[in-house]
């Protein structure tokens, strides 16, 4: 289905790009989200949050409760809340680097990736797979049309996605460092939207 999405053209052009929330949006659950759009098609749109850090599981967590053995000295990722999708479901976005051997990797374009199955946290957790990445568990999902709804609704401004923010660690300066791709200072934006 994601493959299908990836490979639709619509008027709107978003997989790839980073949805930014505006102030006001209305949904707590995307208060100050970036949101890295993996797929977008005429069908919808699906997208993980990249700014919003699970502090209550950690990777190490994750692969114990998975049965994943570790080696000394791999890499840890952060977990994130994906979004209000398939909550319990994992996703790891990441760099353009790595393809599973299971041909499961949405290549959304040179830079990103997803891949949503175990062999890439068993490869992360023996001390390979791709130079950058992020575990998402749950995910964003818009129907036909939606997505462009809100978008027109002032409810979100889109964006370029730099592998710089999106794979970045300091995960609470995301939302305003993708404002200011867009020369938007933060501090300027309202609430409240307006039409001429």
């Amino acid at each position: 289905m994601l493959a299908d999405m990836a490979d639709r053209t619509v008027e709107m052009q978003l997989g790839g790009k980073l949805l930014i929330a505006m102030p006001g949006m209305g949904d707590p659950r995307f208060e100050k989200s970036v949101v890295f759009l993996c797929a977008h098609s005429d069908e919808g749109a699906m997208g993980l949050i990249v700014n919003k850090p699970m502090a209550e599981l950690s990777f190490s967590d994750l692969l114990s409760q998975l049965d994943i053995p570790r080696a000394p000295g791999a890499r840890d990722i952060r977990v994130h809340f994906g979004g209000p999708v398939e909550h319990a479901r994992g996703f790891v976005l990441h760099s353009g680097d790595y393809n599973s051997d299971r041909d499961t990797t949405l290549r959304v374009d040179g830079r990103f990736g997803m891949t949503a199955t175990l062999d890439i946290l068993e490869d992360i957790a023996r001390g390979q797979g791709p130079a950058a990445s992020l575990l998402a568990l749950g995910y964003a999902g818009w129907g036909p049309g939606q997505l462009e709804g809100e978008i027109g609704q002032n409810g979100w401004l889109t964006c370029e996605a730099a592998p710089e923010i999106v794979f970045d660690s300091l995960d609470a300066t995301k939302w305003e460092r993708a404002l200011r791709t867009l020369g938007i200072d933060p501090l300027m934006l309202s609430a409240t939207a307006g039409r001429a």
